[in-house]
């Protein structure tokens, strides 16, 4: 189950997605140095207008894609909180693709293995840039997004390229608080 796999906060505690039982929660792949790490803002945001109603964003940090994350969880802690005044948990570094990908990311890839959103056109994109996105389910670049329902199941994925203010993202949020 998902909310049992052992995580660490980027702290370095322990911690699972058990610690938000009863939650729904967006777990987020972030970088620092991304053309979309602005999305911070935005995800902070929405943590802040639902936090109350039972909405967590967990951050992720990774450094899978274009080398866009190098710094320590210390230096991602820092510039998270300076920059974006994030506020929502963050997770220690981990990789989230390829053989060596982390078993929360082996396990949410394996029940959401394509993402709705603009993933084709994010993937031209990419292509554009003279790089080789990786196939579906691998995640496809930072800031692609998990909704997890309060029952542990992932209940949706969204595209890098969804804004946290995206309204098919906030209806997702929305009927998943509702239940």
């Amino acid at each position: 189950m998902i909310q049992q796999i052992p995580l660490k906060t980027i702290k370095g505690a322990d911690a699972s997605l058990a610690d938000y039982a009863g939650k729904v929660v967006l777990v987020v792949n972030v970088a620092s140095r991304c053309g979309l790490t602005p999305q911070y803002e935005g995800l902070e945001k929405l943590y802040r207008d639902y936090r109350d109603k039972g909405l967590v964003v967990a951050g992720f940090p990774a450094n899978d894609f274009g080398a866009q994350e190098p710094g320590s969880n210390e230096e991602i802690a820092t510039f998270c909180t300076t920059n974006f005044g994030v506020d929502f948990p963050m997770f220690e570094k981990i990789v989230v693709t390829g053989p060596e990908k982390h078993p929360l990311y082996a396990a949410l890839t394996g029940a959401q293995p394509s993402s709705q959103g603009e993933g084709a056109e994010f993937r031209e994109k990419l292509i554009g840039y003279g790089i080789t996105p990786n196939p579906e389910p691998e995640v496809l670049w930072n800031f692609e997004k998990f909704l997890i329902a309060k029952d542990g199941s992932v209940a949706a994925r969204f595209a890098p390229s969804t804004a946290p203010d995206d309204a098919g993202l906030i209806a997702a949020i929305e009927a998943e608080l509702a239940k």
